[in-house]
């Protein structure tokens, strides 16, 4: 007769089933001691509970796997699938997802109407006469002269002429041609207006050299290099030495464009990073963060060494104490939720954008689910087609009460839609709390939806605001480049210029101004002013000039000529 544990050990299944309960063995009874009874226990508990842990871990394993190959799916599509997101699957009338669609070729379509030469109004002509040949002024039978005509064929053809060149100012010098005493023996004409007094450099090659790194994005070392190949020769820590004198000249403007910003109410931010290549006491590493915020007249840029939610409250405390509500368009970064909660007039208008690329992000890195996945995709599509169908119907001069039918039919739609989403994933929800039917990444999205509903929903009630934060990230591109280009700042003070001028440039754009000629009437005014700020800069704020100047400065630099020296007036040296 086999032993009980030995029993117990052939039949497993049986007894976890309760079939043993029908074998005549259950009939048997069997004695054993305490001591054995109690190990029994003990060791059935002990196995029991290693069953489980194995098994929890073997779960926790593939869900960790199916992570990782998820992840690797994503990070194979970042480096060699396509960049754009435009070329999102799109259904076919059955039903089913197409990924054989080819999107429309960018650019002018084949056969379509095109728009002709552009114009160029404002640029000089320099003519030039091009003869004909000897050979070809006389018949080839008879040998007689062609008789010229007046006409010609005109055709143009866009030239660039840059060089460099060396402005030679000489100052006439008058002697005194009589005998009196008490007055000045030698009178000599005033020296040319400069930028860094007693420099050797011109105000034309510092416009150069701030647009082409704060603008073109161009390395100072590239820009040296160019400069030597067309002759003038320039070392980088010239550059570098002269942009540190002038930057203070603009520390005027940049205050007047936060005193201007904090008075506005809708507000676009984003963040990104930025290395400044200098010790600081306390910080860890060179890494620092570039922060951006746009309104309707100021793009502002803030280089600060951390992602502190600190950075944005400190700007933000400062805004106009008579603003009621205040909406900050932004992505789901944990500091500007801070943000919020720190300054209640401040409302946040969460990105669309941000939750679409959720939906497709899950879909590449996991196919079976690409399905579900696009499905959102597409809703969130449908809620981007509303908004526009109503925005142009929008006159943000009226109230949402008064607007016209097509613009309230439109609104309509759009809530509904939105309610329609909001109770699909709140159902999802629910269902998963007694069906656990979802997967953990729908689950995870599912969840940030619900927890942001309340700030993607900003934009029905408020047509003014954009459903996403394109206009934020759009002005991140220019110093992207310029990071990509010249790695960052060499120190605290080439930071702040950088985000100065980022400020300045980015500013003189959203008002449609030529930089090259803002800049360069900027620097010509303290210039004249002996290398300090103008006292009066309102010719130089957008919103403080009046329409002639902005139409002046919208234009290109005109061609500049040297003064006269008969034009100089003399004084004592």
């Amino acid at each position: 007769m086999e032993s009980a544990s030995q029993h117990s050990a052939a039949c497993p299944q049986r007894i976890e089933t309760g079939e043993i309960t029908k074998s005549p063995f259950a009939q048997i009874v069997i004695e054993l001691t305490q001591a054995e009874y109690i190990q029994l226990k003990w060791d059935a508990n002990y196995w029991k509970g290693q069953y489980h842990q194995a098994k929890q871990k073997n779960e926790d394993l593939k869900l960790e796997l199916e992570s990782a190959q998820a992840r690797i799916r994503d990070l194979k599509q970042r480096l060699f699938g396509k960049k754009t997101e435009k070329g999102v699957a799109k259904r076919n009338s059955s039903g089913r997802h197409n990924h054989t669609d080819t999107p429309r070729p960018r650019g002018q379509q084949k056969g379509s109407k095109g728009h002709g030469r552009t114009p160029r109004p404002d640029l000089p002509i320099i003519e030039e006469e091009h003869d004909i040949a000897a050979e070809n002024t006389l018949c080839l039978v008879c040998t007689k002269p062609y008789k010229l005509l007046s006409q010609t064929e005109d055709s143009n053809i866009v030239e660039i002429k840059v060089n460099s060149y060396i402005r030679r100012v000489k100052r006439k010098v008058t002697v005194q041609g009589c005998q009196c005493e008490g007055v000045t023996g030698l009178i000599t004409a005033p020296p040319a207006p400069r930028l860094i007094p007693k420099s050797g450099i011109g105000i034309s090659v510092w416009r150069e050299v701030l647009l082409n790194k704060f603008l073109f994005s161009r390395a100072l070392n590239n820009l040296c290099t160019d400069y030597t190949h067309r002759g003038l020769c320039i070392a980088p820590g010239t550059l570098t030495g002269g942009l540190q004198k002038i930057a203070p000249l603009f520390e005027p403007l940049v205050n007047e464009l936060v005193k201007k910003q904090l008075t506005e109410d809708l507000f676009h931010n984003d963040e990104t990073g930025w290395k400044v290549f200098e010790i600081i006491e306390g910080k860890t590493g060179y890494r620092w963060w570039l922060w951006v915020t746009q309104s309707r007249s100021v793009v502002y840029y803030i280089l600060a060494p951390s992602r502190s939610g600190d950075i944005p409250i400190k700007y933000f405390s400062g805004l106009d104490k008579h603003l009621e509500q205040v909406i900050v368009v932004c992505d789901r970064y944990k500091g500007y939720i801070r943000l919020a909660r720190e300054i209640p007039q401040i409302i946040l208008a969460f990105c669309w954008a941000h939750v679409r690329r959720d939906f497709l992000d899950a879909a590449r890195s996991y196919p079976k689910l690409e399905a579900w996945m696009l499905d959102w995709v597409e809703l969130i599509a449908e809620l981007y087609h509303l908004n526009k169908q109503r925005l142009k119907e929008w006159d943000e001069t009226k109230s949402l009460e008064t607007q016209n039918q097509d613009f309230k039919q439109h609104h309509q739609a759009l809530a509904q839609a939105s309610q329609k989403m909001k109770e699909r994933y709140a159902h999802l929800l629910e269902a998963e709390k007694e069906n656990k039917n979802l997967e953990r990444i729908q689950c995870k999205i599912l969840n940030s939806l619900n927890n942001h509903w309340k700030g993607l929903m900003v934009f029905v009630l408020n047509p003014q605001v954009p459903m996403d934060n394109n206009t934020a990230e759009r002005r991140m591109r220019n110093p992207g480049m310029g990071r990509k280009n010249y790695y960052g700042s060499g120190s605290q003070w080439s930071a702040r210029l950088a985000a100065m001028m980022f400020s300045l440039f980015q500013t003189i754009l959203l008002w449609g101004l030529n930089p090259h000629h803002w800049l360069h009437d900027y620097l010509d005014a303290c210039a004249n002013n002996g290398g300090q700020p103008p006292s009066d800069i309102r010719p130089f704020i957008p919103w403080m000039m009046s329409e002639s100047r902005k139409q002046q400065l919208s234009k290109p630099l005109p061609e500049l000529t040297a003064t006269p020296l008969e034009s100089e007036q003399p004084q004592s040296p």
